[in-house]
Parts: structure tokens; C-alpha cells; sequence
């Protein structure tokens, strides 16, 4: 399993921490009020803003915040007027960055972004520097400890995914972006439940990354995740297992 998405879920593990989870609503707000401000503020009708709102109860968000948030999209109520930025870059080892933001000063998170990225052994690179190497991709997370492989796989293939993957203790399905809505409805169809879906960036081609360098590249990923602006940050990195471990 990627190293990377090993990081991921210990990131999500260290989110019970209020603070932690303070900054995880912080950025889901930002996803609701600009899928909204893009879409709309219906989600039957907005994919993008359903998803966030999905994501918003997985995480046990306030539904009085989504609802703030929304409204902050469509103008009811005043707000910050955010802007998507991606920055490309490197990091320790050489590793592809691929650093999606959501800010109200694009001037000023770019230097955030390029301070982390030099005081941990990265640069940043150019637009499309990086890019090509990975795919735009859905994934959804099923608990391993309620379904078995037989049953989640056939329901995730009828539905269209293109990949079922077990990894700590979850059943990962992966999807192309357009099928990314109909292999969710079809495991609803199926009675499978799914504790949470994404889309996300995957590496076409992943680079070990061990020793010091890979305590480094945690190190840059971990300061990255905590900027307020920073709301996914995609590697090609497979971090050594030893690293990861000592980052629980």
C-alpha cells in the first residue's frame, strides 16, 4: 500500500484532537461555501456540494455549520470569497507534490507554501511541473469489518469502480471521476454502506522514500496539512513503514 495514503490515515486518526479537528471543519467549510458559490446550494443538483455535506457527517460536523456555510455561498449570509489554488512542487527525496488550496490571498499562501517546502528539503516548481504524474480519481472507504471481500467487490464492479483494495482495516474502491457518483448510489443499491468518500489525486508511479529523507518528507507533509489555506496535499511518495509507525 502507498506510503503516502498510509500518512493519510494517520492523519486522520491524530484528527480527534480538537484542535486537529478544528482545522479539519475549518476546511470543510471552505469546500461547502465555494462548491456552493460554483453550483449552487442545492446538493441534489450540486455532486460537488453533496459530497462535501457527506463528508461534513462523517466527520461529525455541527449541521448548523454546513448550513452557515451554505449560506455563506449563495450569499445569504457574508463571507470570506475564497479561490482555488494548486501549487506543484517537490519534496525531500524528490517526491511530486501536488498541493490544493482554498485562500483569500493567493500572495500570501504561496509564500506559506514555499517557506515549508525550502526549510524541508523541497522546492516549488512550476504549473504542470508535476501534474502528469497522477490521475484526478474517486475513491470510496467501506469498513472491511462489516462486508466481506466477495460482496463489496461484486457490488463495487456492477457499479462501475475500477478497483477494490483493502487497506487498514477498509475497503478502498477506486472509481474514474465520472462513475464516481453511480458506484456510490450502487452500493447504497447493494446495502453497502460507506463510512466516507473523496476525490483525490493518485500517483500513476510511487518513489520509496526511507531514512532521513522519509522523516523529512512526513515532517513537510505534516506542517503542510496544518496551513489553514492547504486543503489536500497529493504525493508519489511510498513512505517507509518504520517512519510512518513513529508518526502515530
Amino acid at each position: 500500500m502507498a506510503g503516502h495514503n498510509k500518512w493519510s490515515q494517520i492523519k486522520r486518526k491524530k484528527a480527534v484532537n480538537d484542535q486537529r479537528r478544528g482545522k479539519m471543519f475549518s476546511k470543510l467549510i471552505r469546500e461547502i461555501t465555494v462548491a456552493t458559490r460554483e453550483g449552487g446550494g442545492d446538493p441534489d443538483y450540486n455532486p460537488r456540494l453533496r459530497l462535501a455535506i457527506d463528508t461534513a457527517k462523517a466527520e461529525n460536523m455541527p449541521v448548523d455549520n454546513v448550513e452557515r456555510a451554505i449560506k455563506r455561498g449563495t450569499g445569504e449570509l457574508e463571507g470570506v470569497n475564497y479561490e482555488e489554488v494548486a501549487y506543484e512542487g517537490y519534496g525531500p527525496g524528490g517526491v511530486a507534490l501536488y498541493i490544493e488550496t482554498m485562500t483569500d490571498n493567493p500572495n500570501r499562501t504561496v509564500q506559506e507554501v514555499r517557506h515549508l517546502l525550502e526549510k524541508n528539503g523541497g522546492n516549488l516548481g512550476t504549473d504542470g511541473s508535476v501534474a502528469w504524474q497522477f490521475d484526478r480519481k474517486g475513491q470510496i472507504f467501506v469498513e472491511a469489518s462489516r462486508y466481506g471481500e466477495e460482496e463489496v467487490i461484486e457490488a463495487a464492479v456492477e457499479a462501475g469502480a475500477d478497483d477494490v483494495v483493502e487497506q487498514e482495516g477498509e475497503w478502498v474502491i477506486t472509481s474514474s471521476v465520472p462513475a464516481f457518483r453511480e458506484v456510490q448510489s450502487g452500493l447504497k443499491e447493494h446495502d453497502v454502506e460507506f463510512a466516507r468518500a473523496e476525490l483525490t489525486m493518485l500517483a500513476k508511479n510511487e518513489v520509496p522514500v526511507t531514512g532521513s529523507q522519509a522523516e523529512r518528507l512526513v515532517k513537510l507533509l505534516d506542517a503542510l496539512d496544518d496551513l489553514d489555506d492547504v486543503q489536500k496535499v497529493h504525493s508519489n511518495a511510498n513512505i517507509d513503514d518504520e517512519i510512518l509507525a513513529q508518526a502515530v
